[in-house]
C-alpha cells in the first residue's frame, strides 16, 4: 500500500474515532440536561398545604438519618419520592452528604432538587422558649407544658422524678435553670429543655464559684445559686444589683437576719395575692428570713449570669440596709438609724404618690 493510501486510512479512521468521541459527549450532555430537568422541574411537593393557614407542606427529618432513610420519611409524609430517584438526584447535587435533620416548610410544587436544596442548607423550623430571670419553678413548668411546639414527657412529673430523670441530686428543682433562650426543633422533648437549662446553670455555677474570694460567706456553689436567687428578686434596677449583693453578703457574715420580704413571698407560693402583710412576716416556716438565721433552705428563683457574678463579687461596701426610692433604684445605709430615715423618706413618698 502507498504512503498516499495509508495516511488516507489513518485519517479516516482518526475522523470516525472524533465523531464517535463527539455523539458520546453530545449523548452525555443530553442524558446530564434531562436529569437536572427532571430533577428540578418536575414536582414531588403535593400542591395541596397540610399546614393550617400557610401556603407550605410541613414534613419533618428525624436525627441521623441518611439518605435513604430520608426518602422513606419523607414518603410517608405523602411526597412523591422513590429511593433511587431520591438517591441519584441527591448525589448528582452532591448534597448525599449535607442532608441535615430537623422539621421543613416545603413550597407546595416544589420540585426535588428545591427541596434537596432547602435540606441541604438547614432551612428548617425552628422555635424558642425564654426562662426570664427571677422567673418560679412553678412558672417554668407552667411555661414549659403550655408550650405547643414542645413533646411533653415531663408533664404531670413530681420535682422528684424530673431531678431523677436529669441525674441531679439538688433538693428542689428551684433555680437550677439558667434563664436564657433556647431554640428547638418543633416536636423536641421538654426535657431536653430542662437538660440544657440546668447543664448551662452547672457550668455557670462552676465557673462563678472559682472566683469566690476567701472573704465570701458562702459556703458551696449551691448557697450561691441561693444568693444570687434572693439578689435577683431584690434588685430593682441592675445598676444596684452589686450593692446588694453587698448587703446580704455583709449580713451573713455578722450573722444578722437576712430580713427580705421575696423569701417571705416565696415561702407563700402561688397563692400570693401581691398583698405582703404584717401577719405574714409573722408565720414560722423555713423561708422566713425575718425569723431564721442565714440562707433559705434553696434558691427562690432562677438567677441570671449577672446576679451570680454579682453575689460572688459584691460591691466593697459596709451597707446592711436598703430600701425602694420608688423610681426602680434603692437607698443603701450603713447603720439602722440611717436607714429609718430613708425609710421614713421614701416610704412617705411613695403613700403620698399612692393616696
Amino acid at each position: 500500500m502507498s504512503k498516499k493510501k495509508q495516511g488516507g486510512a489513518y485519517s479516516s479512521l482518526k475522523n470516525s474515532k472524533g465523531r464517535n468521541f463527539r455523539s458520546w459527549l453530545y449523548g452525555f450532555v443530553a442524558l446530564l440536561s434531562l436529569l437536572y430537568a427532571s430533577i428540578f422541574l418536575w414536582p414531588v411537593v403535593p400542591s395541596k398545604p397540610n399546614v393550617a393557614d400557610s401556603s407550605a407542606y410541613k414534613v419533618k427529618i428525624e436525627p441521623q438519618s441518611g439518605v435513604t432513610s430520608i426518602s422513606e420519611q419523607l414518603r410517608s409524609q405523602g411526597l412523591l419520592v422513590n429511593v433511587i430517584p431520591f438517591q441519584i438526584s441527591a448525589r448528582a447535587l452532591f448534597l448525599g452528604s449535607k442532608l441535615k435533620p430537623g422539621t421543613y416548610l416545603l413550597p407546595t410544587g416544589a420540585s426535588l432538587g428545591t427541596i434537596l436544596l432547602q435540606i441541604a442548607r438547614g432551612d428548617s423550623v425552628r422555635e424558642s422558649i425564654a426562662i426570664i430571670p427571677g422567673m418560679t419553678i412553678w412558672q417554668l413548668r407552667s411555661l414549659v407544658d403550655s408550650h405547643a411546639a414542645l413533646l411533653h414527657t415531663t408533664k404531670g412529673m413530681s420535682s422528684k422524678e424530673l431531678l431523677q430523670k436529669l441525674n441531679l441530686s439538688y433538693p428542689s428543682l428551684e433555680g437550677i435553670f439558667l434563664p436564657d433562650t433556647y431554640i428547638f426543633d418543633p416536636g423536641e422533648s421538654d426535657i431536653n429543655i430542662y437538660r440544657r437549662a440546668s447543664q448551662a446553670m452547672n457550668k455557670q455555677l462552676s465557673h462563678t464559684w472559682s472566683q469566690k474570694a476567701s472573704a465570701s460567706p458562702l459556703k458551696s456553689p449551691y448557697e450561691l445559686l441561693i444568693l444570687s436567687s434572693i439578689v435577683e428578686k431584690e434588685t430593682g434596677r441592675s445598676s444596684d444589683r452589686e450593692l446588694v449583693a453587698a448587703v446580704f453578703s455583709n449580713r451573713l457574715n455578722k450573722g444578722m437576719l437576712l430580713q427580705t420580704d421575696p423569701t417571705i413571698i416565696y415561702g407563700i407560693g402561688p397563692k400570693f395575692t401581691g398583698n405582703l402583710r404584717k401577719a405574714d412576716l409573722r408565720k414560722d416556716n423555713p423561708y422566713n428570713t425575718y425569723m431564721h438565721k442565714g440562707l433559705p433552705p434553696t434558691p427562690i428563683s432562677m438567677p441570671s449570669k449577672e446576679s451570680i457574678n454579682a453575689s460572688i463579687h459584691p460591691a466593697a461596701s459596709n451597707a446592711l440596709y436598703f430600701v425602694a426610692r420608688g423610681d426602680g433604684t434603692s437607698q443603701f445605709s450603713q447603720s439602722l438609724n440611717e436607714h429609718e430615715i430613708a425609710v421614713d423618706k421614701y416610704q412617705r413618698k411613695l403613700n403620698r404618690a399612692s393616696q
